[in-house]
């Protein structure tokens, strides 16, 4: 009797004399599983959903970096304000950056302060002029305060102050740059989530095309099994059961694969830019990941009894 390599050998129970036994059918079947848990005939449909558990971990892991990348700055620019001091002489405009300083010392709510010498100012500037800048070149003087939850709520008066001291300074409490910085993360987070949703219904369309291919191949050999009295159910049962080992395979080959590619990504991520923070993942981010092979052992555990119940009670 011939079986569908995919599927697997389907025996029906024979009783003393060698005739089926109807009675014995579902006991005896379970002695030898309609879909054998390993064998090379899976393999391909194994390295197609350890591709997609690769995208899908890497979906995964790319939402997580987004959040800790977010987390990270919002963070720092939610606790600080900076002033900034424009001029046309460097020597006034660290006058008037000393003064704006001293200001912002004397403000009740502001925790620290730290006035960038002109070296610390260039090097921000790097990215657009390079290094060496002339000396004669006025490069704007900048100030950072940390302040608390109170005075970032109400800046007026420090403004009013500034305004009063330091006619050229301008207060940014980063708030425009901040409320960019969430939209573009929240657009990221619905992007990766779309993928990895896709990424799922994909694998449930690989399950449920390689399930009814299958049930197609051996359609003589299932109707010998309800002959001997193998319920639909019972069917069913076994092949989950052969796709669930199908998508734990995958789903842990691939994951595993994606946890490598993204610690070889972390490890060469320098984070010196200066706009760009260091992509960082410790061990409890990765266990995420983790989750790709449970949810996809449950789509094709799922995709692949749906498909086999429903395909059988329509009449294979």
């Amino acid at each position: 009797m011939s079986a569908d390599p995919e599927l697997g050998p389907i025996r029906a129970p024979a009783g003393p004399s060698g005739a089926p036994a109807p009675d014995e059918a579902p006991s005896r079947a379970r002695q030898t599983p309609l879909l054998p848990e390993a064998g090379a005939a899976g393999v391909p449909l194994t390295i197609v959903v350890a591709i997609l558990a690769f995208m899908a971990s890497l979906a995964m892991a790319a939402n997580v970096v987004v959040d800790r990348a977010v987390d990270t700055w919002t963070t720092g620019l939610t606790s600080a304000v900076t002033v900034q001091v424009k001029g046309v002489d460097a020597d006034a405009i660290q006058e008037s950056a000393a003064r704006a300083e001293a200001v912002l010392r004397d403000t009740p709510g502001v925790t620290s302060t730290h006035l960038l010498t002109r070296e610390e100012s260039e090097a921000l500037l790097e990215p657009w002029f390079g290094t060496g800048l002339p000396g004669d070149v006025p490069v704007p003087g900048l100030v950072t305060a940390e302040v608390t939850e109170g005075l970032r709520a109400d800046l007026g008066p420090l403004r009013a102050a500034l305004a009063d001291a330091v006619p050229d300074a301008a207060l940014d409490d980063h708030g425009a740059f901040n409320d960019r910085l969430l939209a573009a993360a929240g657009r990221v987070r619905t992007l990766t989530g779309l993928i990895f949703a896709l990424v799922m219904l994909a694998a449930a369309a690989v399950i449920i095309f390689a399930a009814r291919a299958g049930l197609a191949a051996n359609r003589t050999i299932l109707e010998v099994m309800h002959l001997v009295g193998a319920s639909d159910a019972f069917v069913a049962g076994q092949v989950q059961r052969r796709y669930l080992a199908l998508g734990l395979r995958g789903g842990l080959a691939g994951a595993s694969l994606a946890v490598i590619v993204v610690s070889v990504l972390v490890l060469m991520s320098s984070g010196d830019g200066a706009f760009l923070p260091r992509v960082e993942l410790d061990a409890r981010s990765m266990a995420w990941l983790l989750l790709v092979p449970v949810i996809l052992c449950v789509v094709a555990g799922a995709s692949a009894r749906v498909t086999v119940l429903r395909t059988l009670r329509a009449g294979v």
